[in-house]
């Protein structure tokens, strides 16, 4: 047998095997390969979460994990500030609220920075002394004052008013007739509201209120003696008498030879007539002529306009 012949019969012998294959086990195999060709093709994604996952956009899970919405380019909020015009507000407004003086221990205390280097601490107190709304009181036990001795009490704006003895002592005292702040008083006295009404009703003070809710705004001096009780009688009658509409009022004052208050002397400007002023026009300057020749022409005949 020649070579060709042995290769021939190979040939045969694995077509006869593939046979065998495709028509037992092999069945299976090709049927599921083609269910799996004409099952539809998965869905792509689309362009829209392409993007979004590719910027970083977080998922829902991202998002309700704690800590994801926290801005890390913004300070947090932590109600209390680190620096000295912070600390100093809250000092001022600490022993705003205590009528005994404190230590500048107790101040830091309450700022929480007892725990700050003796530099810092030294450098905060000196502030305090110096802040017009907070008084140091030296220690009198001492010949030396040092930056950790004495005591410290809130100076408000209006001192030694903090009832209704010493309110009405301090508008005797005044020598003029300006009122007294109630936001000035409320900074040494901060529930003077009721007081006030109190001496108000007394007709001890004059008191000036808001429209909108009835707060006191100013408050001046009164005598309770000049005041009288009137009759309910004659107040009904006051509030019975019409009174003459202002443009009768400001007519009969005109034809009286009186010059009535309430004429607007904008209005009177209005009602003139406006006089038109005409523009004059300048002469003209004469300046060194040197076309001799054109003197004639350049002559100025500006008069003998009609």
């Amino acid at each position: 047998m020649s070579r060709l012949d042995r290769e021939a019969d190979a040939f045969r012998a694995s077509m006869a095997a593939a046979a065998s294959k495709l028509t037992g086990g092999g069945t299976s195999a090709m049927s599921s390969a083609v269910k799996r060709n004409l099952a539809p093709p998965s869905p792509s994604p689309s362009v829209g979460s392409t993007t979004s996952a590719a910027v970083g956009t977080p998922s829902r899970r991202d998002r309700e994990l704690p800590g994801a919405n926290i801005v890390y380019s913004q300070p947090a909020i932590t109600g209390t500030g680190d620096s000295v015009i912070s600390q100093m507000a809250y000092a001022v407004t600490w022993l705003r609220g205590k009528e005994e003086p404190q230590s500048y221990y107790d101040v830091l205390s309450y700022l929480s920075a007892t725990g700050r280097s003796d530099s810092e601490q030294e450098f905060f107190v000196e502030q305090m002394r110096r802040h017009p709304q907070i008084q140091w009181i030296p220690d009198p036990n001492l010949s030396e004052q040092t930056w950790k001795t004495g005591t410290y009490i809130h100076r408000p704006t209006i001192p030694n008013v903090r009832n209704k003895t010493q309110l009405l002592a301090y508008l005797q005292k005044k020598t003029d007739a300006s009122g007294v702040s109630v936001k000035d008083l409320k900074d040494g006295w901060p529930d003077c509201e009721p007081s006030i009404t109190e001496l108000e009703n007394e007709h001890k003070i004059l008191v000036i209120r808001a429209k909108k809710d009835g707060a006191a705004r100013m408050v001046w001096l009164d005598d309770a003696s000049l005041f009288h009780e009137v009759e309910p009688d004659l107040v009904k009658a006051w509030s019975k008498v019409e009174l003459p509409a202002l443009d009768v009022i400001a007519q009969k004052l005109i034809q009286a030879g009186q010059k009535p208050a309430s004429e607007d002397p904008r209005l009177k400007a209005e009602k003139m007539p406006k006089v038109e002023k005409k523009k004059k026009r300048a002469a003209r300057k004469g300046g060194k002529s040197t076309n001799t020749h054109m003197e004639h022409l350049l002559k100025d005949y500006s008069h003998m306009k009609r």
